[in-house]
């Protein structure tokens, strides 16, 4: 009996973080700083900075397979393999798709990085603030359930998340954009800046240019090293120039000296005491293993990502919450977006010939959202914005047959031409039907079920793609641009890899999960932090505004404690 109280004890702590990416990193941060005793919980590897970024270093002609795939690796990553960020230089990062199937009910593309860092290790690093507009939208159209909280709230959240992030950007006082508190820009290249210049003339600034506002260093900040524009961020940063779990909040956690990390442990689900009606702990599976283990704490944070925290509170079943914990509203599950993109416009700039670049820069422009704003009115609700850039094409642009000559030595001492390109990013509405649930029929390597996707895009989406190519050909040929054309390549849900909802903040219990904090209505010492949370998505990236509401929940949480209310 001593020996089971003795391990009981050892395995409590005062606060469990499940997931150890973006917000499950700042988590640990927060927690750990306001004196907590922390365990945090990540399924997959560990991952230490610099020295495990094998590849970082690596120049393409060291790869072994010249940065392609392998028929073992395209066998074992099915899903991974359907887009570009799984590719040799960090195929360890990603998910084996046979290891942990999931159910397709529509087509769903998931992509999944199970290590210590998550996915901040690969994200796309674009850090935009919501503004009042998108807390307001799911009010004013009535699509969703109001946001319980305004931009006002979140700002100073948004001022402390970026202080000790690093964001590069440039002010705008554009009111559907926020400015933040940047680090200074980095710099557009001379195309960009004419388009820049041409659009905000043409529109009279009722549509703006900007640079993007990017989690990349310019200038040394926090012990990092600034951005050394190699444009390789994707093999793990050595200098530590980008934001990541391993680069920031995870050194801040471990500085603290209160920071358990525990890696290869998949939490099946959250442990409900009935006669406390609070989370007392969490099971785990030990991934190398497969024992089964508890531990034990006041508070549990959980950051396994949209669907990874979904799964977890689905699976987290008990008499007093049957479909699920803290589920009494219906609402887990449900409301899964993502944004919608891969459509726009690219054209040739002309006038540029004696101009080049120099250094590979790791961000592109950004347009915000103009759509549905004021008197502007569509046949949609909401609205896009766009990522792109300009860039000159390589020496390479001459037809390998016909090499050879005095005319091809000439071609071959010029770079191609200069091309603009506007890609749009679209917000995608929440609908109740699509959603996600427990399938019971597969069984994952550990022996857990797997989660079922029923997620498509629909009519509103639709028609919103249609500006989106066409907005951005108008633009480009405000600009001065030539030879415009248009695209859709087609969009599934997933494929943004910014899958939110399924756990929504809101007033009512009856109609959400979780409240203004992001505390289940339910069980009060339980916080969910990461995308699942958001009752709408904007089509702002979405990272920036998942480490606002952790700091400000892990806030809320260690004061609650304090009190004596959880």
């Amino acid at each position: 009996m001593n020996i089971n109280t003795d391990l009981k004890k050892e395995n409590t702590y005062d606060a469990i973080v499940i997931g150890s990416g973006i917000s499950g990193g700042w988590a640990a941060k927060e927690l750990t700083e306001k004196g907590l005793r922390v365990l945090m919980l990540e399924r997959g590897m560990n991952i230490e900075h610099v020295k495990d970024y094998d590849s970082a270093m690596k120049n393409p002609w060291e790869f072994q397979h010249a940065g392609k795939l392998t028929e073992e690796q395209k066998r074992t990553h099915p899903v991974q393999k359907r887009d570009y960020p799984y590719q040799e230089a960090n195929e360890k990062w990603w998910v084996n798709d046979l290891e942990c199937p999931y159910t397709e009910d529509k087509r769903f593309d998931w992509y999944r990085g199970f290590h210590v860092g998550g996915k901040s290790l690969m994200w796309g690093r674009q850090s935009y603030r919501f503004s009042d507009h998108n807390f307001e939208d799911n009010a004013r159209d009535g699509h969703g359930n109001d946001w319980p909280i305004r931009y006002k709230d979140i700002a100073p959240w948004y001022d402390y998340a970026e202080r000790f992030a690093g964001i590069s950007g440039q002010a705008e006082n554009w009111p559907l954009l926020p400015d933040g508190q940047f680090l200074p820009p980095m710099d557009l290249n001379c195309v960009e800046k004419s388009v820049k210049k041409r659009i905000e003339e043409h529109y009279k600034r009722t549509r703006i240019m900007t640079i993007g506002r990017v989690a990349n260093l310019t200038v040394p900040h926090k012990g990092r090293g600034n951005c050394q524009y190699r444009n390789l961020c994707s093999r793990g940063c050595p200098f530590g120039a980008y934001f990541s779990t391993q680069s920031s909040t995870l050194p801040a956690a471990q500085a603290t000296g209160r920071l358990t990390l525990r890696p290869y442990s998949i939490v099946n689900h959250i442990i409900y005491d009935k006669n406390t009606k609070k989370a007392k702990g969490v099971m785990v599976i030990d991934a190398e293993t497969q024992k089964t283990m508890e531990f034990y704490a006041k508070i549990v944070f959980v950051n396994g990502s949209t669907l990874g925290s979904t799964f977890i509170l689905l699976n987290s079943t008990s008499e007093a919450h049957p479909n699920g914990l803290g589920n009494g509203s219906g609402q887990l599950g449900h409301n899964l977006m993502d944004h919608h993109f891969r459509c726009g416009a690219s054209a040739e700039a002309l006038g540029f010939e004696d101009k080049y670049t120099f250094g590979r820069r790791a961000n592109g422009i950004y347009v915000p959202r103009y759509r549905n704003v004021g008197s502007d009115k569509r046949d949609y609700l909401r609205g896009f914005g766009y990522q792109g850039g300009a860039s000159r094409k390589n020496w390479q642009s001459d037809v390998a047959e016909l090499a050879i000559g005095a005319d091809f030595k000439d071609k071959m001492n010029k770079p191609g031409a200069w091309t603009m390109g506007l890609g749009g990013f679209g917000e995608m509405l929440p609908y109740y039907e699509n959603r996600v649930y427990i399938d019971k029929t597969k069984k994952d390597k550990w022996g857990q079920p797997v989660l079922a996707i029923d997620c498509e895009y629909k009519e509103n989406e639709k028609k919103m793609r249609i500006d989106m190519m066409n907005d951005a050909a108008e633009m480009l040929e405000a600009a001065g641009m030539k030879n415009i054309k248009t695209y859709d390549n087609g969009c599934y849900p997933g494929m943004a890899i910014h899958e939110m909802g399924t756990a929504r903040m809101g007033n009512d219990p009856k109609t959400s999960v979780l409240n203004k904090w992001n505390q289940m209505h339910e069980v009060s010492n339980v916080f969910v932090t990461d995308g699942s949370c958001m009752p709408s998505i904007a089509c702002q990236n979405p990272s920036l505004t998942f480490m606002a509401l952790t700091a400000r929940a892990s806030d809320y949480a260690v004061k609650e404690l304090k009190k004596g209310n959880i």
